[in-house]
């Protein structure tokens, strides 16, 4: 039986490079190029490169599909803080993770990257709805397409950050790290690549307030 922490895993271990020029979309068989747009799969929590006619087929995300297109949206939560307590109670051993809802389980899934690729939180996240609570601001992901990312730096909590990606760029995000990590926390081609992504997605993203 797939769980959501080995669908991700095979994704980030197996999912091939950015489709070349005279590739094919994985639904209707038209040719896609290397900029293309995603959809999940919602029952076997796979993505899916398409052409855009076909995307905009599941662009509705309250629609009851077994597809749902991925969109294209970044937001940033200036004024996101999580205190100690709250961070090591979701037991998060390295200092990033992402969240999202898996509308099959009904529950937010927490993952973080690690030498093996994605690792599932085995802890129950009823923290995590603590946080939202207190941060209702979070509570706007779009289930199976959309992620919250929560960085902190150094397990610095007066530092942590919070953005809002879709979950293709999270699955890339993942990837890259496996690719990129050595030894026990990384390395230094890991630290510059956070960076470098950070600051990427951070020039993306729109304030949410």
């Amino acid at each position: 039986m797939n769980t959501p922490s080995r669908v991700l895993r095979r994704i980030t271990a197996e999912r091939p490079p950015p489709a070349r020029v005279g590739e094919r979309c994985e639904m209707c068989a038209e040719p896609i190029a290397a900029e293309h747009r995603h959809v999940v799969d919602i029952e076997g929590r796979q993505l899916m490169c398409v052409c855009r006619g076909c995307y905009l087929l599941f662009v509705d995300q309250q629609a009851a599909l077994r597809y749902r297109a991925v969109p294209d949206r970044y937001l940033a939560f200036p004024g996101f803080t999580i205190g100690p307590a709250e961070w090591d109670a979701l037991d998060i051993p390295v200092g990033l993770a992402f969240f999202f809802h898996n509308s099959a389980e009904d529950r937010t899934v927490a993952f973080y990257p690690g030498p093996a690729g994605a690792t599932e939180s085995e802890l129950p996240l009823d923290r995590w709805h603590t946080i939202l609570r207190r941060h209702p601001e979070l509570d706007v992901l779009a289930a199976d397409v959309e992620a919250l990312l929560i960085r902190v730096p150094g397990n610095d909590i007066g530092r942590a950050s919070c953005l809002l990606l879709p979950i293709d760029a999270c699955y890339e995000f993942v990837g890259r790290m496996r690719l990129l990590w050595r030894g026990f926390d990384g390395g230094q081609d890991v630290r510059d690549y956070l960076d470098e992504f950070f600051a990427d997605v951070s020039a993306r993203a729109r304030d949410a307030r």
